[in-house]
């Protein structure tokens, strides 16, 4: 039976319901990241407030610190992270690029960025690991290549990701918590159409489309993306990794894709920037400087109902750490808006409408920020 219950569309774009062990999820929807079990600056308890339903951790991060049976003896993630909500944790194969790991057939050694030891994961070490964390949705290890690359290292780390889904899907004994098989290739379509048709033929709970927004144009991202869908099956949810740039997780969501992630709302928080619907806002900047008004009028949340910007401008220079608070707090709203909008126009069929107002603000790249720990 599918996981996934479609209730509208909108040329390919579709809206619905995904149940997972924690909750009944609407769709599209965007995950905050949770690096290692909290959004950085961010209580769980105000992500929840917001209407995010499902938090994205680090499988590398957690397992080393504070490790998978810790956390599974304080009752699995949502428990030891206090959020009101479901999880996902990655597998890891996001710092297997970013990391500089050693791969072999075996899967990938890294340096323990806390001691510098040395530290192996396997497709097994894995989904036993994501199995003891407790995530309601766990990731198929992969190998993301930095793009541009080589078509044979893409080939290669392909067929590898191919033969270490097989061993994931094999390893994994959980039948309450959802796998995800992941999709590479780069942006040869090719490659792509080859690697979505082996990750299928394994058979996953749903399908990841990984290895973009790492260096690529966004024409290159969008054609990658309509690729991989046109292979997927209609009845599984579908997961762009790594994509908060609102034109890419509009232009994608018109394509068919369900769910999205990024670091980036709270990452460029915290180095002063805010995101509106008139576009972004360095608040450092003098115009800012003594404005009594918000961020935005036509925002509900908590810092724009309570903060000006002639105070976060103040913040912005001599206290960044509640700067970076108050402004992912509005990023994430913002986040959680856009994601609203984008699946109500589904439900009242002008998503067209909106992907043009969207283009208007956006269509120049503002957030180019991908992967999954922050």
């Amino acid at each position: 039976m599918s996981n996934l219950l479609v209730t509208h569309t909108d040329g390919s774009a579709r809206s619905g319901h995904l149940r997972l062990r924690s909750a009944i999820v609407e769709t599209p929807f965007f995950m905050p990241v949770a690096t290692r079990g909290i959004v950085r600056y961010v209580p769980s308890e105000l992500v929840a407030d917001l209407g995010f339903q499902v938090l994205l951790s680090n499988t590398y991060h957690l397992m080393l610190r504070p490790g998978a049976e810790l956390i599974a003896k304080m009752g699995g993630l949502n428990a030891f992270t206090g959020f009101r909500g479901a999880s996902l944790t990655d597998s890891g194969g996001f710092q297997i690029m970013s990391l500089g790991a050693k791969i072999s057939d075996e899967g990938a050694r890294f340096r323990n960025v806390y001691d510098g030891s040395w530290v192996t994961l396997t497709p097994e070490e894995a989904m036993v690991t994501q199995e003891r964390i407790g995530a309601d949705i766990a990731m198929a290890l992969d190998v993301c290549t930095q793009l541009p690359s080589p078509e044979a290292v893409l080939r290669q780390n392909l067929m590898l990701t191919g033969q270490w889904a097989e061993r994931s899907r094999a390893a994994h004994t959980d039948d309450t918590q959802q796998l995800f098989g992941i999709v590479q290739g780069g942006v040869d379509s090719a490659l792509r159409k080859q690697s979505t048709e082996m990750i299928t033929g394994i058979g996953f709970d749903g399908y990841a489309i990984g290895g973009l927004a790492v260096g690529e144009s966004r024409e290159k991202t969008l054609e990658a993306v309509r690729t991989v869908v046109e292979g997927l099956p209609a009845e599984r949810p579908r997961y762009l990794m790594g994509v908060g740039d609102p034109y890419l997780l509009a232009h994608a969501t018109a394509l068919g894709v369900d769910m999205f992630d990024c670091v980036a709302p709270t990452r460029i928080a915290r180095h002063g920037t805010a995101l509106t619907n008139q576009g972004p806002i360095r608040v450092k900047g003098l115009a800012n400087r003594g404005v009594d008004g918000p961020l935005e009028l036509d925002c509900d949340c908590r810092v724009c109902q309570r903060v000006s910007r002639g105070l976060l401008h103040h913040l912005a220079h001599v206290d960044t750490e509640s700067a970076g608070t108050l402004l992912s707090l509005h990023n994430l709203a913002f986040q959680f808006r856009l994601i609203t909008r984008l699946r109500q126009s589904i439900r009242e069929g002008t998503l067209q409408a909106l992907l043009v107002d969207i283009d208007k603000v956006w269509g120049t790249p503002v957030i180019r920020s991908s992967g999954h720990a922050d």
